[in-house]
């Protein structure tokens, strides 16, 4: 499974508990939902703007996402920082990847990561930042 696709699946379990009324929201959720959002969608870009920029760059950027998604989840509780901490685990493979060669191949078992996956991660970041916006909205 992918990056998009995992995260995508948090967000679609969350917004069946928002439906069916088993995530009640909260005022406190509505505006860290609202920074939060803002900080990802700041961190990540369109996609055509990301896919100009050097894979060191994209990489920063993605770094930054899952950073954001560390500090929101340790200022909440609830069903806001479960639903923000399953969404960060299924990034972490962006903690794993790295954006220069090695050519000794002492790399702590980073790995270069493809276009795809690159573009996989920021979708996620998208997707996510879209959701935290509707539950913004949603209050």
């Amino acid at each position: 499974m992918g990056t998009f696709e995992a995260v995508n699946e948090v967000v679609r379990e969350a917004e069946s508990q928002l439906t069916d009324g088993t995530w009640k929201l909260v005022a406190r959720d509505s505006s860290l939902a609202a920074q939060t959002a803002e900080a990802l969608r700041e961190a990540v870009g369109p996609a055509e703007a990301q896919q100009r920029l050097p894979r060191i760059d994209r990489l920063a950027a993605l770094r930054e996402a899952v950073a954001t998604l560390a500090l929101t989840v340790a200022r909440t509780h609830g069903n806001l920082a479960w639903f923000l901490a399953r969404c960060a685990s299924a990034l972490t493979p962006v903690l794993h990847w790295r954006a220069l060669d090695a050519p000794e191949g002492r790399t702590f078992g980073t790995v270069l990561p493809g276009t795809e996956e690159l573009a996989d991660a920021e979708a996620a970041v998208r997707r996510l930042a879209a959701m935290l916006a509707r539950i913004d909205q949603a209050t």
